[in-house]
């Protein structure tokens, strides 16, 4: 249970103190971060996990204004006899939903690519439409390497059937952008209040002179039509990626580096300003400190082994993240190996699964399960049968589900490393952990919490026989408020929704407990409890990050009455 578990960290953190002072902030969940930020963390000798310093030490009182609030980790449970439950996608049956039709999406020697390297799947709210861009092969244009890269483009309905549209950019075919690339990062930047910068990539580049890659950010306001370089820049390491993080307002780049552990180790940099983000990057010397460039983490030594190779140290291939609801969501490409010599002499791919983690400042995630969310499947004529990529912009939210996106590799007879397509999974919407209780009645309580919302919603499944959940208010002392009772709460009964108002019989609402400090105790049989969350509205809106968005969302990313946005640009275009 959480209430027992602990976990031991061994990382040395260097010149951070963690002391709360004038100088500290806070963040939306009560976190304090310390003045020298990011921290700095010495390079472990041996694959280990990354530190969670607020998983260790939690704000006194946690505030649950925003998102709404998942149980990913212990952060909000105080004391529960519940079990948690982590929970994997399920694969679309007809995947792959994009594969490489195109004869300019080959290489020179003709191997087939068309699927996101990082890139970005999203949902523009604004043209009501699914956006995907991806790595094709490139041989029709960069015939000097095997294998040479550019970014394609498609649009979908529903997220399921895609289509490659002619355009202006490249001879009437779908490409958007001809630069000779590795990964790419393309970011629709809901917030973004200049037009033309709305969509944002971050390409990993050839350097022309010494072919050395480098990151080159480029803006454009439809995704098609792109401006030339606005930063660039020093050296970089392939598969490096770009995220937002909107609960600190910075622009992250989550960059391959190498330490004794692992040369797929990451580092990190930040910067209110994307362009000051790019133009600071460079790989880092040893022994040099950087005054914006840290190490940032190594493989866990809990990363699962590929059988047939298990001598082989597993690596982090790449990490890219994003905001869902009030936390960030990272998405791990782990490589298993074996390394690119074995895989073209056997003829296989290497073995790369996608994991999650979940953090709740930015930077310190907590990984509380080491299952694949995303596995291979090594079976013939499969689309993932190895080297499975992340995608930027997932999960999109899609009525009660959460699409998940990835890239994978079958066996060919063309080239080992190739015939790249694009798949996608469904998950609960928030569905990643579940607490979850058997025949008999358990409870969670919760932490002490803020909130200045008033109506209490939460995600949950008792849909079984004799399946009951029940919230019971506490004060800050672990004592039940009167009328907001076990007794007089309204139960749910055979119930299995993902936005559901909880109210007493007496107290439709909490907003006579606003601003005051509670605890929530929940009381669940036969079911599972996702999450809650706390609305100013009747309509259940969370406030929270809406990811990749989702049809009938709010363009601005984030849950909230859409009605509310359309009167707010009423009000400014006045």
């Amino acid at each position: 249970m959480y209430k027992t578990k602990k976990i031991v960290l061994s990382f040395c953190l260097i010149s951070v103190s963690l002391a709360v002072s004038a100088q500290n902030k806070k963040l939306h969940n009560g976190i304090v971060y310390p003045e020298q930020w990011p921290p700095r963390y010495e390079e472990p000798a041996v694959a280990q996990d990354m530190p969670v310093p607020y998983l260790k030490e939690k704000p006194a009182v946690i505030p649950v204004n925003l998102g709404r609030q998942l149980f990913v980790d212990n952060f909000l449970i105080a004391e529960t006899d519940l079990q948690p439950i982590y929970h994997t996608p399920n694969f679309y049956p007809q995947n792959p939903v994009l594969e490489p039709d195109k004869e300019w999406e080959n290489t020179t020697e003709g191997a087939p690519y068309a699927a996101p390297f990082s890139d970005g799947i999203w949902y523009d709210e604004e043209d009501g439409r699914f956006k995907m861009w991806y790595l094709a092969g490139a041989g029709s244009i960069h015939k000097q390497d095997k294998q040479t890269f550019y970014t394609g483009y498609a649009e979908s309905e529903d997220g399921k059937h895609w289509v490659k549209p002619k355009l202006d950019i490249y001879n009437q075919t779908n490409i958007v952008d001809t630069c000779n690339r590795d990964a790419a990062t393309i970011w629709l930047d809901k917030l973004e209040k200049d037009p033309a910068k709305r969509y944002k990539m971050f390409n990993v580049e050839r350097r022309p002179t010494d072919r050395r890659w480098q990151f080159i950010l480029k803006y454009s306001a439809d995704g098609i039509h792109w401006s030339n370089g606005v930063a660039q820049s020093g050296d970089l390491y392939d598969r490096s990626s770009a995220f937002y993080n909107p609960f600190r307002g910075v622009w992250a780049l989550s960059m391959r580096y190498s330490t004794s552990v692992s040369s797929r180790s990451r580092s990190y940099l930040e910067n209110v300003d994307p362009e000051v983000a790019v133009s600071m990057a460079h790989r880092i010397r040893k022994g040099v400190p950087d005054k914006n460039m840290c190490f940032w983490f190594t493989p866990s030594d809990k990363e699962p082994r590929h059988p047939q190779f298990p001598e082989v140290d597993p690596g982090i291939y790449n990490f890219d993240a994003i905001a869902y609801e009030s936390i960030m969501l990272g998405l791990y490409s782990v490589w298993q190996g074996p390394e690119n010599n074995v895989c073209a002499k056997l003829g296989i791919q290497k073995k790369n699964e996608i994991f999650l983690g979940y953090s709740r400042d930015g930077f310190h995630f907590s990984r509380p399960s080491f299952r694949p969310f995303m596995a291979v499947n090594e079976t013939e004529g499969a689309w993932n049968w190895g080297n499975m990529q992340s995608v930027n912009g997932v999960p999109l939210v899609v009525g009660d589900s959460l699409y998940f996106y990835s890239s994978g590799r079958r066996l060919n007879n063309i080239m080992w490393d190739s015939y790249t397509s694009t798949g996608l999974a469904t998950l609960r919407r928030d569905g990643f952990v579940s607490m979850q209780a058997g025949k008999t009645e358990g409870y969670l309580v919760t932490e002490k919490l803020t909130f200045d919302g008033k109506y209490l919603f939460v995600n949950a499944d008792v849909h079984n026989k004799k399946g009951v959940l029940a919230v019971e208010v506490l004060d800050e002392n672990g004592n039940p408020i009167p009328g907001y009772t076990k007794k007089e709460c309204v139960a749910w009964k055979k119930v299995n929704s993902t936005k559901q108002a909880v109210i007493w019989k007496d107290a439709k609402d909490l907003s006579a407990l606003s601003g005051k400090t509670i605890r929530l105790k929940f009381y669940v049989t036969n079911g599972d409890l996702y999450s809650f969350w706390i609305s100013p509205w009747e309509t259940g809106e969370s406030r929270g990050y809406t990811a990749g968005g989702g049809p009938g969302l709010s363009p601005e990313g984030i849950d909230k009455p859409v009605a509310e946005f359309n009167l707010q640009m009423q009000q400014n275009s006045d």
